[in-house]
């Protein structure tokens, strides 16, 4: 019996390609705008999010969503209003927030294996619930950035005359970055807290070394993104490894076979 024939393998292979083209397609703006540490910020204040859940005895995913989006939220206010540079914000709101987490785990009585399952990933116990949650994410996003296409690629490349343009760059900033907070949640149960950092950029970085156009370059890093998840789960199920390892060591090959191709392109012109 072939793995597609086990219902959490399934569930696993539509919920992971579903997060692989969510990462994948953020990544790009992520990428290109220097962003990859927020990322692993949002991605690491998910653990206090999680972490706040089961304590207060709610969805640890549920708990992890509104506490990521304070946090983005927070990072973004901070940097604009507190004069203080973005990797310093987010440094701080990264310590913080897993120092948060740790202490909320002291609050636990017994040893929550739940707990840690967040911290590298449980693809394979994705439910109906949070194939779900994942659409609605996925949904929420893919439709967000086909309508501010536009917006969101001036404000990438050229932030202040985006501004003198009349186009609300602050207001669509914080967009981006609820989306960004909202796809590491989901992308929790695929390659885990420490991991998810690694799909939301490595895809995109991938892309980044083969094109230099912006829609070839989203075409390409959803390609990478999606055939890193479904390659990496096929070979996590056949040679019994770690799943969210796999799919990011997937995904870090692709990068490196990319990154190969366009030094052998630049040597044979």
């Amino acid at each position: 019996m072939t793995f597609w024939h086990y219902a959490f393998m399934q569930r696993a292979l539509i919920g992971g390609v579903m997060v692989g083209l969510l990462t994948a397609i953020l990544g790009v703006y992520v990428v290109l705008r220097g962003m990859s540490f927020m990322g692993a910020g949002i991605a690491h204040a998910s653990f206090g999010g999680v972490a706040l859940g089961f304590w207060l005895g709610i969805d640890p995913l549920w708990a992890a969503v509104a506490f990521c989006l304070a946090v983005a939220w927070g990072i973004g206010a901070v940097t604009r209003r507190g004069g203080i540079k973005e990797d310093t914000a987010i440094g701080i709101f990264f310590a913080s927030t897993m120092a948060f987490g740790v202490l909320v785990i002291g609050l636990l009585h017994g040893y929550q294996v739940d707990l840690f399952s967040y911290l590298f990933g449980s693809i394979l116990a994705i439910t109906r619930g949070d194939l779900w949650m994942v659409l609605g994410v996925g949904v929420l996003t893919l439709l967000t950035v086909a309508l501010l296409y536009k917006e969101f690629l001036f404000i990438t490349f050229d932030p202040e005359t985006a501004r003198v343009n009349g186009i609300p760059e602050a207001a669509l900033d914080y967009l981006m970055l609820t989306l960004i907070a909202l796809t590491v949640v989901v992308s929790i149960k695929v390659v885990g807290i420490v991991l998810v950092s690694a799909l939301l950029v490595t895809p995109a970085a991938a892309a980044y070394q083969l094109s230099r156009d912006f829609g070839k370059m989203m075409a390409l890093s959803a390609v990478f993104g999606v055939l890193s998840v479904v390659v990496g789960l096929v070979l996590s199920y056949y040679i019994n490894t770690a799943s969210g390892a796999t799919i990011v060591l997937t995904a870090t090959t692709i990068f490196a076979l990319a990154l190969l191709w366009k030094r052998l392109r630049a040597r044979m012109v």
